[in-house]
């Protein structure tokens, strides 16, 4: 009886137990390396155009955004507080000023004033209270990229250039005053770091896409809300309404047509 204790107790201290989600640990997508772009001469970019798009999470295509177990937001604020990725400041879109730690840790977080009354004197004090941004807030993301024709090979290229997410600020009565990027992020020293992160797949749970996958891929919605222009404006700085928006698609189809209007002529 006290042998059969001892090997009770013997096979329940030396078993270990492993927990997985998954069929198998998946160790092969944590060793994915990204592929570098193919080298382009200046000389064969005959055409360039640089955009300004929003990616709006709430769309149905964006929805992967905004997977509660890990959304981009966190992925970006992960890598920015490790050290592993730079922020750029938002007062343009140059990626001139990086951003030091406490410096973005001072945009995550939330002030709200709070009116205290003490009840035996009636004293009015205020409080400052301090949340952090919840990842769920964050509805809209602002990429910016460049569309060029490569002559050498005589197709139409992309190259995303940075990521930027938009808090919105509100009113006390819920009302939208305006949204601001956060922070830059220069998506082409970044790749390394999405191609090792997951995003959802609808299709198939075992197949395995990266979030560096679905922006190479351009596995998402988006409309363009400012095109290069010697002013730098916007397009709601001189349109408003639907016009925006129509101008918006008439810019994204006039890009996309450059190719064929040139084999057209």
């Amino acid at each position: 009886m006290l042998a059969m204790s001892l090997f009770f107790s013997s096979f329940g201290q030396n078993r270990e137990f492993t927990i997985s989600n998954e069929a198998v640990e998946k160790q092969l997508f944590q060793e994915r390396r990204v592929l570098p772009y193919a080298p382009v001469r200046e000389a064969d970019i005959m055409w360039e155009k640089k955009v300004w798009q929003v990616i709006d999470t709430r769309e149905k295509l964006n929805h992967p955004f905004r997977y509660p177990i890990r959304p981009l937001f966190e992925i970006l604020t992960d890598a920015i507080s490790c050290g592993t990725m730079t922020a750029y400041s938002a007062e343009n879109d140059r990626f001139e000023t990086p951003l030091k730690r406490h410096e973005v840790s001072k945009l995550l977080f939330q002030a709200d004033t709070f009116e205290v009354v003490d009840p035996m004197t009636y004293e009015v004090t205020y409080q400052i209270l301090k949340n952090d941004i919840n990842p769920e807030e964050i509805v809209r993301y602002r990429i910016k990229e460049v569309w060029f024709f490569d002559s050498r090979t005589s197709t139409m290229k992309t190259r995303i250039l940075g990521i930027a997410p938009i808090r919105e600020v509100f009113r006390e009565d819920g009302v939208m005053k305006y949204e601001t990027p956060l922070f830059w992020i220069y998506y082409p020293h970044c790749r390394e770091i999405l191609a090792k992160e997951s995003v959802f797949n609808y299709a198939n749970d075992n197949t395995a896409m990266s979030w560096e996958d679905l922006f190479e891929m351009r596995y998402f919605s988006s409309y363009i809300y400012k095109e290069s222009n010697i002013r730098d404006e916007r397009i709601q700085d001189y349109l408003s309404g639907t016009d925006v928006l129509v101008e918006s698609s008439k810019i994204k189809q006039e890009i996309l047509n450059f190719e064929q209007d040139l084999w057209s002529y």
